[in-house]
């Protein structure tokens, strides 16, 4: 017996990804990282390690795990049962959401802290470490979910078990919400939460991942920016069905020869910039930090969304390029049933980031055209929301995160900015909760490899964003004093 054959394309590629897969990143040490820790520091950590490594990847890891040790800190801390709630899906023991309550004087709407637990798959072959233990390495902690989301959410859990230590009682509740599914699994938490549970979630507003800052070259902060936006995911499949038969006797009408065309297509066009009212005053006060070829183009992107040449300049840098438009990309690719056959079925999934003032029905629309072959049939279910679209940002959120920056990161300026991934916000701003995205993390670009092999986060800014996220959730929900 023939040993069973793998996919035809993923054949194709394997000569690639084997050799990208050999090589390993050099990791440029990270400046500020402190040498002796303060206890908050220390205990902000060792939660941080904990759900580092708990394994809460979608269809293999368990965020209920992860949920149910950090439900077991807060009762340790005194809160109270009812106010510590494991929630989800009865069908889906191992996607619950952790909700906790932290009292208040009552006096206004609460203010929701919202991260997520779930992970992206991470294989132990991929990885020079064990993805799923946290490494700290020249000023970076290392694994899966330390910057995406594991930092927001160890943060937010150190800090309130803070408060409950110093006795601060703040004007109105604070609630967190530690939720499943987030990276695009089947029983999303904060969709799950709002159908079902709403009342536990239920706010004046969120605070959520998607914010930060931006360093620049001499790792000194560029700019420090709030979510108020975000672009809208949504998956085309593309499909090319055909008779097959032997190898042999090749014919033109290939299906992996079309759907390669198409993909082809796709990857040479590039989408109009679509500027909205939080991307072009963000290009506009970036343009005021900027080496001076970048702000040039933004200024003049700002003033003329239809200046090619200044889109080009933009778009050569990763932190900006996706800002300007909708991108679609290629992420997966199945075709193929034996090595001596000609295909009979092939596709490939497209992952589409949709600027907010446009729709998925328009998009799907352009692809159609684009590829020019009615043999390739294109499919997808996202419907036309503009659930991604601006929203002004809360006055005294605002107001209390600039203050904090100057005091905190020398004055740089605090600029509303779109989100180029998705995030729960999208879900609960349909739902009539404002969500935004601040930390107080910064980053520089691109050096976190979110979803990528060696995931890492700056270990001064892990500690930055304790410190940031403390303070700001203090200010918001008031008063300073602690409880008589």
């Amino acid at each position: 017996m023939r040993p069973a054959a793998r996919p035809v394309i993923t054949v194709l590629l394997l000569a690639a990804t084997s050799s990208a897969a050999a090589a390993q990143p050099i990791l440029r040490p990270a400046p500020g990282a402190p040498t002796t820790l303060t206890p908050q520091q220390a205990a902000a950590r060792a939660i941080y390690r904990e759900m580092v490594e708990i394994n809460t990847a979608d269809s293999v890891g368990s965020v209920t795990k992860s949920a149910e040790a950090v439900a077991a800190r807060f009762k340790a801390a005194g809160f109270p049962a009812a106010d510590i709630h494991l929630v989800g899906p009865a069908d889906k023991p191992a996607k619950q959401n952790l909700v906790v309550r932290y009292r208040g004087r009552g006096r206004g709407k609460p203010i929701l802290l919202l991260a997520h637990l779930d992970v992206v798959q991470a294989k132990r072959s991929d990885w020079a470490n064990d993805p799923f233990v946290m490494r700290e390495e020249s000023g970076y902690f290392l694994g899966r979910g330390v910057a995406d989301d594991k930092s927001m959410a160890a943060i937010l859990t150190a800090n309130l078990l803070r408060y409950k230590q110093e006795g601060w009682v703040p004007e109105r509740d604070l609630i967190l919400a530690l939720t499943a599914d987030e990276e695009g699994g089947d029983a999303n938490g904060v969709t799950w939460l709002i159908e079902n549970r709403k009342e536990l979630i239920d706010a004046e507003y969120a605070i959520n991942e998607g914010g930060g800052g931006s360093l620049g070259p001499d790792d000194k902060p560029l700019f420090h920016s709030i979510q108020a936006a975000e672009k809208v995911y949504a998956d085309f499949t593309l499909t090319v069905r055909n008779t097959g038969g032997h190898s042999s006797v090749p014919r033109k009408d290939n299906a992996i020869y079309s759907l390669a065309a198409a993909l082809l297509k796709i990857q040479q066009y590039t989408f109009p910039v679509e500027l909205n009212e939080v991307t072009r005053p963000f290009f506009e006060e970036t343009a005021k930090v900027e080496m001076p070829s970048l702000a040039a183009a933004m200024r003049a992107l700002s003033a003329n969304p239809a200046d090619t040449a200044a889109a080009r300049i933009i778009s050569t840098d990763p932190r900006y390029a996706s800002m300007l438009r909708t991108t679609c990309v290629a992420t997966m690719l199945n075709g193929g049933h034996a090595p001596n056959a000609l295909p009979q079925f092939v596709s490939a999934n497209v992952n589409c980031r949709i600027a907010p003032t446009s729709k998925a029905s328009a998009v799907k629309a352009v692809l159609q055209r684009v590829v020019g072959d009615s043999t390739v049939q294109i499919a997808g279910d996202r419907a036309d929301r503009m659930d991604g679209a601006p929203a002004p940002i809360n006055a005294t959120l605002l107001q209390a995160t600039t203050a904090l920056t100057k005091q905190m990161f020398n004055g740089v300026p605090v600029i509303p900015t779109m989100s180029t991934g998705a995030t729960d916000g999208y879900r609960l701003r349909a739902a009539g909760i404002p969500t935004y995205g601040v930390s107080g993390i910064f980053s520089a670009a691109g050096e976190t490899n979110a979803h990528g092999r060696d995931e890492k986060l700056r270990v001064k800014a892990f500690y930055d964003g304790l410190d940031f996220l403390y303070q700001l959730v203090k200010q918001v929900a008031g008063p300073l004093k602690p409880m008589s």
